[in-house]
């Protein structure tokens, strides 16, 4: 059986306003969103699904920079969320350990900037 073709970026963008995600974008400008952002609202918001369809989308290394910028970085809200994703997508050995080392150089990071 052939795998259906999408144009993953419109699609996960289509699904994002379903969700009521992006709120904050006029219409126009949707298109352009940033690609860190995307991983971000997707991670959050959408199901496994099409959090798979970001590592088509994207390299392995830009979705877990996004991750670990834009997601592990709000800290203790998103703690079990970014476990999860620290131990099955990016294979941490010791994801709580992990999460909470990069939350912290992420805090690190901006309180120095």
């Amino acid at each position: 059986m052939k795998e259906e073709v999408i144009d993953i970026k419109p699609f996960l963008i289509q699904k994002l306003k379903q969700e009521h995600c992006l709120w904050s974008y006029e219409n126009d400008s949707i298109q352009d969103i940033p690609d860190d952002v995307l991983v971000e609202l997707v991670m959050l918001y959408l199901d496994i699904d099409e959090i798979n369809l970001l590592f088509r989308l994207f390299d392995y290394k830009k979705v877990k920079r996004a991750w670990i910028e834009n997601v592990v970085a709000q800290g203790e809200r998103y703690y079990n969320l970014n476990y999860f994703f620290a131990w099955y997508y990016f294979h941490a050995k010791q994801p709580r350990s992990y999460v909470k080392s990069m939350a912290t150089r992420q805090l690190n990071k901006r309180l120095a900037a």
